[in-house]
C-alpha cells in the first residue's frame, strides 16, 4: 500500500507525503490527543463529545494519518501541488488496501487541520494532515452508495469563440 502511495504524481520530486501509522495502544494515545485538542478549540465540547473523540482512532485496526509536509518556498511547485500529491497518495493507499482485500475509510475533520493536533503527530503548522485512513478486515459489506452521473460533470471545451482577457499570474 505504500509502495503505491510512493508512485504518486510527484512536482519537483519533493516526496511531500508522510504516512503516520498508528495501531495498538498509540490508538488510545491518538483518541486523548484528539480529545485534548477539541476541548483547546471547542469550549463547549461536554464530556460525551471529549468521549467521542476518544473513541474515533478505536473504529480500525491500523489507521494511517497522510500529511503533506510542503516546501513553502520552492521557485515552481506551490504548495497546492504538494498537497494534492498527499492526496493521491491517500487514495492509492486506499485502492492498495481494496485490492488486498481490506477495507478502508478516509475522514478528515477538524482534526486534520487542528494545530495541536498536528504538533502531536510530529507536524508544523504549514503542513496538512489531508487525512485519516481507518484500514482493517471488512466485517460486512459496505454499503453501496449512489454516484453521480459522470457525463453531467463533464464539458467539453471547444476553444472557439470564448474571449480571452488577460489576468494578473498569482504572485
Amino acid at each position: 500500500m505504500l509502495e503505491a502511495a510512493c508512485r504518486s504524481p510527484d512536482h519537483g520530486a519533493l516526496r511531500p507525503w508522510r504516512f503516520i501509522t498508528v495501531r495498538g495502544d498509540a490508538r488510545i494515545r491518538l483518541g486523548e490527543v484528539f480529545a485534548r485538542a477539541r476541548a483547546q478549540r471547542d469550549s463547549s465540547a461536554t464530556e460525551a463529545d471529549l468521549e467521542s473523540e476518544r473513541r474515533k482512532p478505536l473504529r480500525a485496526p491500523l489507521i494511517i494519518a497522510v500529511a503533506a509536509v510542503v516546501t513553502t518556498d520552492h521557485p515552481s511547485v506551490r504548495v497546492i501541488d504538494q498537497v494534492l500529491s498527499a492526496g493521491c497518495a491517500a487514495h492509492a493507499i486506499l485502492l492498495g488496501a481494496q485490492a488486498l482485500g481490506y477495507g478502508g475509510i478516509w475522514l478528515t475533520g477538524s482534526n486534520c487541520h487542528d494545530p495541536n493536533v498536528k504538533s502531536a503527530l510530529g507536524l508544523r503548522a504549514e503542513d496538512s494532515i489531508v487525512g485519516y485512513l481507518y484500514l482493517g478486515t471488512l466485517l460486512q459489506e459496505p454499503p453501496s452508495r449512489e454516484r453521480p452521473d459522470p457525463d453531467a460533470l463533464t464539458v467539453a471545451w471547444s476553444g472557439r469563440g470564448e474571449a480571452f482577457e488577460p489576468v494578473s499570474a498569482p504572485k
